[in-house]
């Protein structure tokens, strides 16, 4: 009874305000995303092989910080201000591309990018832990998601008529006023509604568990994160690559629509992620592992399809797997390892090393993937996604186990 009575405190502005946040992070990182490929392969004249060998150097520095961030984020009571700080300098880092695509400037540039990408989504789901709580947490994460999604929508909207309208450069210049938005929205939270112990994973009454060590060997004996995070880098091995390699072949086969189209695969994939967010509300009644399954199961298919299809409606129209595989794939990470690692206050560190291994697989497999399309074409590099994409999902099937928490509050 305690929870609901907290579920229903957190009301009004506090709501509100978390909606808003979710709907303008969603316009700062949305600003960047797959532009930063486009503009550096049509404006820029980067060859494939250079984009896929930076993105993959970079993501691979950047993202070995993960685990250090979400320590940070499970230790820190200034979580607002982490999340202020990391919206203006991603700004500064769009900028600093556009202005300057030069290999230096573009490799730490994405350096501070990959890092960043382990700041936002962990710091959020950490603030509605502690907001929430974890009987309230599927519903309102399925509600973070929707409105997340809901930004992608209007951001890559926006940007995809200002840029054909003006310019490529648009999206890396409206990026600091949507960080700006952001910073409204987080302040509109008050840091004392947040109960930091329930942000990182504890229950409020064990507070003795703040004086557990942070470290990596705490989590070995988790089996079900183990397998989570093995299945995640295969997930993300396949996945990652997939929409850029999609907007790319779409940009350089239809000269002058390359932003317009961009925004076309971004805002097809964003409207079916807000229907699988709708499902994540539900996950205590579905049950997380059948609706990880459906994940799973869409990437593989996607892949195929990209291969068979040249045809840009099509391959627009295929992207509403990327909706279902990525968009619920994302939606239901928090929630999963929210269920995993409860009571043990190392929410956001388990969060953070999951995403250095997703990160590892996403991108290797960019350097990867630009050298197939370089040696033997985009239809080889799909065939070889989709049959990562098939392992990730065997994994899935066979090792996974259900995480929704019984009723005494432990995993069933």
């Amino acid at each position: 009874m305690q929870r609901v009575e907290g579920y229903r405190l957190v009301s009004g502005i506090r709501l509100n305000a978390l909606d808003w946040l979710n709907f303008f992070l969603a316009d700062v990182r949305g600003g960047l995303g797959a532009y930063v490929n486009v503009f550096l392969l049509t404006k820029a004249q980067w060859s494939q092989a250079a984009i896929g060998a930076v993105l993959s150097t970079s993501g691979l520095i950047g993202i070995m910080a993960h685990p250090a961030v979400g320590a940070f984020i499970d230790r820190t009571p200034a979580k607002r201000a982490l999340i202020i700080a990391g919206a203006f300098v991603l700004s500064g880092c769009g900028l600093a591309i556009v202005w300057m695509p030069v290999l230096p400037v573009v490799l730490v540039a994405d350096i501070i990018m990959a890092v960043l990408g382990g700041v936002f989504a962990p710091t959020v789901a950490a603030i509605t832990l502690g907001l929430y709580g974890q009987e309230a947490l599927p519903a309102r994460l399925g509600r973070n998601a929707a409105f997340d999604r809901a930004g992608n929508v209007f951001i890559a909207v926006f940007i995809g008529i200002v840029g054909v309208a003006y310019s490529q450069k648009a999206p890396f210049y409206l990026v600091p006023l949507f960080a700006a938005l952001t910073t409204i929205a987080v302040l509109s939270i008050s840091a004392r509604a947040i109960d930091h112990a329930k942000a990182r994973g504890h229950d409020s009454d064990a507070s003795h568990h703040a004086r557990s060590p942070t470290g990596w060997r705490v989590l070995i004996r988790y089996r079900a994160l183990l397998v989570f995070a093995a299945a995640a880098a295969l997930f993300h091995f396949a996945n990652a690559p997939m929409l850029p390699l999609v907007v790319q072949k779409l940009a350089l086969a239809n000269p002058g629509w390359e932003t317009g189209l961009t925004s076309a695969a971004i805002i097809v994939a964003q409207f079916a992620t807000i229907l699988m967010a709708l499902l994540v509300t539900r996950a205590n009644a579905l049950g997380r592992k059948p609706l990880l399954l459906l994940a799973f199961a869409a990437l593989p298919l996607r892949g195929w399809l990209c291969m068979w299809f040249d045809d840009p409606s099509w391959l627009l129209a295929v992207q509403v797997l990327d909706g279902v595989g990525g968009g619920l794939f994302e939606a239901l990470l928090p929630l999963v390892l929210a269920d995993i690692m409860g009571g043990t206050g190392h929410y956001s560190l388990a969060r953070g090393v999951v995403g250095t291994v997703q990160g590892i697989g996403g991108s290797s497999s960019q350097v990867v993937a630009g050298y197939i399309v370089t040696m033997a074409g985009y239809n080889a590099a799909f065939l070889t996604l989709a049959m990562v994409a098939t392992a990730g999902l065997l994994l899935i099937v066979i090792a996974m186990p259900e995480t929704t928490p019984s009723p005494k509050g432990g995993p069933s």
